[in-house]
């Protein structure tokens, strides 16, 4: 199990509950009293820690390796997903997750960036980097999306579009450029959510949405912490300043007006209770979907074109 620093302790008082718990059910013996204890001083340790987090922290549980992903969030919100493989010119990529599937009951489109759990699915996932193919398999799905007439679901999680020589000889660039036009083109409803990090390129390719949502503890920025760190001091030791000076959190971006709305995690975070936190995703994803299906293709286009010119020119 990985644990963050701060979670340590948290974890220690469970671990103790659980133990009584079991000791209870082989002894036969009361410990109601104990376990209560024991929940109230977790609950304080919780609201203490959780309650005013440091950008450092945010950071760390945004990137924690327990947080659920895009096939966590579609196995608890979607019905009948159907992945599809492929971008029909080179490879399937395994770091974006395309497919269909059924939202209570309505036809939705859902891509992803998906992360794995430990080493060798990382390795399998290219830690949620995606190559060239992985934007034009994301492509496919879009145009597919506007030609069936289905809203399209994006989640966004990944430090970013895959830099290696391979994926620039393919057109790594050209491929995030194609994904960016098409998604200001397409004429059905896009909800877009920002569910651990969102880094640069790789993640706007799938996040030009009606709707952003970003989770509570996310990040969300042009480039790394540390990247920025890398380039400004030529030293990735300043990333918490350099964090600092982007505004990556979900509060600093719901200001700026660069997200709509920011999805409040479960008490310690998402990686603690995936069934609360896609129950929560799901009603900001319903929500949007419910405001956004009324408007006519051509509203929904000039809508979204003059929120992203909005957004864009503010900062110019």
């Amino acid at each position: 199990m990985f644990l963050l620093d701060f979670e340590k302790p948290i974890y220690e008082i469970e671990e103790q509950i659980e133990n009584l718990k079991k000791m209870a059910e082989e002894r036969g013996l009361d410990v109601k009293q104990e376990i209560e204890q024991l929940e109230n001083k977790k609950n304080q340790i919780l609201k203490k820690e959780f309650e005013n987090l440091s950008i450092d922290k945010i950071i760390k549980i945004a990137r924690h390796p327990n947080r659920p992903y895009t096939l966590d969030y579609i196995e608890r919100i979607i019905d009948d997903f159907t992945e599809v493989h492929g971008d029909r010119h080179f490879a399937d990529d395994k770091a974006i997750v395309a497919g269909f599937g059924y939202l209570d009951g309505q036809r939705v489109a859902i891509i992803g960036h998906q992360k794995g759990k430990n080493t060798k699915d990382n390795l399998y996932r290219n830690f949620g980097m995606a190559n060239p193919e992985g934007y034009r398999k994301s492509q496919r799905i879009m145009k597919l999306a506007e030609k069936f007439n289905m809203p399209i679901i994006t989640f966004v999680d990944t430090p970013g579009a895959y830099p290696g020589i391979g994926a620039e000889e393919r057109g790594q660039s050209e491929a995030i450029a194609v994904n960016l036009y098409t998604m200001f083109k397409v004429s059905v409803p896009v909800v877009s959510i920002i569910t651990g990090e969102g880094g640069s390129g790789g993640a706007l390719a799938i996040a030009v949405g009606d709707r952003i949502g970003m989770l509570e503890f996310s990040i969300y920025g042009v480039i790394s912490p540390e990247g920025c760190s890398s380039i400004l001091w030529r030293d990735a030791s300043h990333s918490i300043e350099a964090a600092k000076a982007m505004k990556v959190t979900a509060k600093d971006l719901y200001e700026l007006g660069v997200i709509d709305e920011i999805i409040k995690e479960p008490i310690g975070g998402a990686h603690r209770n995936y069934d609360e936190m896609a129950n929560r995703v799901k009603g900001f994803i319903t929500k949007s979907l419910g405001e956004l299906t009324k408007l006519s293709k051509k509203k929904l286009l000039a809508k979204r074109w003059e929120k992203w010119r909005k957004m864009t020119t503010q900062f110019l």
